[in-house]
């Protein structure tokens, strides 16, 4: 069957104490908000409505930037969540198949549950997802018979019988399309807030003699986002999970509590990862690839057999074929590196292409920046870029070639030749003493005066 989203993302979020649109905060380097569409994709959506509302147009470009297919609706004024629903419905009006309501401040539902809510649909007109809590607190009670969902009540009109009850209601709904439409046209507002709730959508649908049922998930999934403090459990509960995983997919991790992952990470299986690693959106490591201490990488590829650091930077657009090295203290930046190259310390590589087994030795530089452009560096293969090599882009070194120690290169370098960049040595016999007995008694005379 097929399925559409809707995930509410209007609210402001007051007490995050921010400027920025609460599903705009991030966990794991991406906004919550790709935290829940990523688990609906799982579902293979027909369409994702995001329903924006305070900063609209940041949240429409984020919802873009991790879905150019998303579509984007505002609501106005915030007047409860039914009728965040409704403004999907012009969206929606030719829709086959159900409506999962999402929340974009909700960011650990799974896509297991998410299929599980589509598989009780067979069952139940409406399902909505529950969970046991460990302090039910002011949430709404699920009362049940079964599956089947009785009814909602509210914390404020719970009896203390209802009140003893634990499982809650996370607000996560699954429907068909038309029938969800039809019920939220007759949801109304008469309550204290004087706003439209999606949560009395069940109760109508048994009103029409229609059933509606209930999936239980962990509690974990539903924690929800809504100041600074939370944001922070959010990216622990996030980091504990990923570190979990990766363990069990065949990942070493040497200090597990220290190295933190973004929401899209990939790493292979015996992949090696060092102390304090910090990853950032966009990266993948291989198979039997090592990333030593304290490095920090995003948007990037690491091949099998690579090792990285300690103390390196990968930014993005960094490509790492087979069995190369990035020592310490190295930042790469949109850079090819092919198989066996060998970069081993404090150096910048930067809008270049560098070919199989070339080797560039400490303190190297490609000067990609003139002010205004960017431009490329090209190095052959088996090329040996001396140390304290300053290589003035555009500008490329042929296969085989050699630049001395402390070259600025400014010119083409042909394939096995050896490139001399630097201004000749001249040495003053004596000046040295000279020199510093002048600049002796400079100084004692500054301290008598």
């Amino acid at each position: 069957m097929s399925v559409s989203l809707v995930i509410l993302a209007a609210g402001q979020g007051t007490r995050m104490n921010s400027d920025l649109p609460k599903v705009l905060h991030r966990v794991a380097g991406s906004p919550l908000l790709h935290h829940a569409m990523q688990a609906g994709r799982a579902l293979g959506p027909e369409r994702v409505i995001v329903v924006t509302g305070h900063g609209s147009d940041a949240v429409t470009k984020a919802a873009l930037a991790q879905d150019e297919d998303a579509i984007c609706v505002q609501q106005e004024a915030q007047l409860g969540t039914a009728h965040a629903v409704a403004q999907a419905a012009p969206l929606l009006a030719d829709a086959a198949g159900d409506v999962i309501v999402l929340y974009g401040d909700t960011p650990f539902i799974r896509p297991e549950t998410l299929e599980a809510m589509q598989a009780a649909r067979a069952r139940h007109a409406v399902v909505v997802l529950g969970f046991e809590a460990a302090d039910p607190g002011r949430y709404g009670r699920l009362v049940t018979t079964g599956d089947r969902l009785e009814r909602i009540v509210e914390y404020k009109d719970a009896t203390d019988e209802e009140r003893a009850i634990t499982l809650c209601n996370s607000g996560v709904l699954c429907a068909d399309a038309k029938l969800l439409f039809s019920l939220l046209a007759e949801v109304g507002n008469a309550n204290a807030a004087g706003e439209y709730y999606l949560t009395d959508v069940p109760a109508l649908a048994r009103q029409r003699g229609l059933s509606a049922g209930v999936v239980i998930c962990d509690e974990a999934e539903t924690l929800g986002v809504n100041t600074r403090a939370e944001l922070a459990a959010a990216e622990a509960a996030f980091q504990a999970r990923a570190r979990a995983e990766a363990l069990d997919n065949g990942v070493t991790l040497a200090a597990p509590e220290t190295v933190f992952f973004a929401l899209d990470t990939v790493v292979g299986r015996d992949a090696i990862i060092g102390p304090n690693v910090i990853f950032g959106p966009g990266v993948t490591v291989e198979s039997g690839a090592e990333i030593r201490a304290f490095c920090h990488l995003e948007g990037c590829h690491i091949s099998r057999g690579a090792t990285v650091g300690p103390f390196a930077r990968l930014r993005p657009g960094a490509e790492l074929a087979e069995d190369v090295h990035v020592g310490n203290f190295v930042e790469i930046k949109n850079a090819i590196l092919d198989e066996g190259v060998k970069v081993g310390h404090l150096t910048y590589i930067g809008d270049a292409d560098i070919g199989e087994h070339s080797n560039i030795g400490a303190g190297t530089v490609t000067c990609n920046y003139d002010g205004v452009m960017k431009h490329r560096t090209r190095i052959g293969k088996h090329a040996f870029i001396g140390s304290s090599t300053m290589l003035v882009a555009p500008v490329s070194v042929g296969d085989h070639a050699l630049t001395a120690s402390g070259s600025v290169i400014t010119e083409d370098v042909p394939a096995e030749a050896l490139a001399l960049g630097r201004a000749k040595q001249v040495n003053k016999p004596g000046l040295a003493r000279k020199l510093f007995d002048r600049l002796r008694a400079l100084k004692a005379a500054k301290a008598k005066g």
